[in-house]
């Protein structure tokens, strides 16, 4: 996977109350307001901030039975995982598989913006939920 990844797409940060959040973002740190998104495949409400690699994502969980949900009332709010955009997502998918990585998702599904995705699970990646995007160009 090393050739096919292109780099830190974004970090995801799972928060309780996403109005509030973005509110602090915008009038404490001083960011552009956020593109705001509701991904239904997904149930979350999100706040991106920033264009291109490297942006910061809040998410939001829309219904109490979700993952983010779940993870929310485990840990609290905080970093929830990092995603790395690849050029080749079925491709990358793959060859994990043969590799034997711990997926959570064997196929991809829909994501913000428009993308595809795919996590591998933390107990394969060194603790940390990993989001695999392929999709269009963010805006900027």
């Amino acid at each position: 996977m090393h050739d096919k990844a292109k780099g830190l797409d974004h970090v995801a940060i799972a928060v309780k109350d996403l109005d509030a959040a973005v509110k602090y973002y915008v009038e404490v740190l001083g960011f552009a307001p956020p593109e705001l998104e509701e991904v239904a495949e997904q149930q979350v409400r999100t706040a991106i901030f920033g264009h291109g690699m490297g942006r910061i994502e809040l998410i939001c969980p829309t219904a109490a039975d979700t993952s983010v949900a779940k993870f929310l009332e485990k840990r609290g709010e905080g970093l929830h995982h990092v995603c790395v955009e690849v050029a080749d997502l079925d491709a990358t998918l793959a060859e994990l598989k043969g590799k034997g990585a711990q997926l959570i998702d064997q196929t991809p599904k829909a994501g913000a913006g428009g993308a595809r995705i795919a996590f591998i699970h933390p107990k394969g990646a060194h603790g940390v939920l990993t989001e695999l995007r392929q999709g269009p160009k963010p805006h900027g």
